[in-house]
């Protein structure tokens, strides 16, 4: 998406009814015509409010159809079509002008994504816990890869994820059981538990807590 959007801006297109250049846009989700989609996933719109489509617009709107809307001059990227597309308001489109560093910022997460799931699978014999953690704590990774992840969790039997995944809010579902799951497993292994005050590892066998001084005979 990155890519073809920096493409695209490199165009120049300008409205014939006002002369003014277009503004890329992220298209609708439908055609608002045909209910078909556009054919492509940007839009170059006039966002003009004095142009003289937008501007004559309304009253013709008003008079043809009986009720309040105008146009907007659209053309479609890396394309000769072009349409005169009716919106209801001054609002339309304003929202959705193309911007391109949040595009790189997605852009980046998702290649983040795709290099952590590709290190799945060697992830174990490579201990490699960096992986497992960015696609459990990133909420926009794809799910079955998070659940993949997860998996990992024991067999890596790594301390150092504990304390990340505990401060890492999972939103109550599946995935966050599968981790206490996980981490429970961790602890026993290292004849570790929490303490219920302050948190913090202590031996299974302890009695009092070397962190907060608590009594945790009590808890047995």
């Amino acid at each position: 998406m990155l890519e073809r959007a920096l493409t695209y801006l490199k165009e120049k297109h300008t409205c014939p009814h006002c002369n003014q250049e277009l503004t890329l846009c992220h298209a609708p989700p439908v055609h608002i015509g045909d209910g078909l989609g556009w054919g492509s996933e940007f839009l170059f719109i006039c966002l003009n409010d004095n142009c003289s489509l937008y501007v004559n617009g309304w009253e013709f709107v008003e008079n043809q159809y009986g009720h309040v809307g105008s146009y907007r001059h659209m053309e479609i990227p890396n394309s000769k079509e072009s349409y005169n597309m009716m919106v209801a308001g001054a609002g339309a489109f304003t929202g959705s002008i193309v911007d391109v560093e949040a595009l790189k910022k997605q852009n980046t997460r998702y290649q983040a994504e795709k290099k952590a799931i590709a290190a799945l699978d060697g992830c174990v014999e490579a201990h490699d816990l960096e992986s497992v953690m960015y696609l459990l704590t990133d909420n926009s990774a794809n799910p079955d890869e998070r659940k993949r992840a997860a998996e990992m969790l024991i067999p890596l039997n790594d301390l150092d994820c504990i304390e990340p995944l505990r401060n890492h809010n999972f939103g109550k579902n599946h995935l966050e059981q599968d981790i206490n799951m996980a981490i429970s497993h961790i602890l026993a292994a290292h004849f570790l538990r929490e303490c219920p005050y302050c948190a913090e590892l202590v031996k299974v066998r302890a009695k009092v807590c070397k962190h907060c001084g608590k009594d945790l005979a009590e808890l047995e």
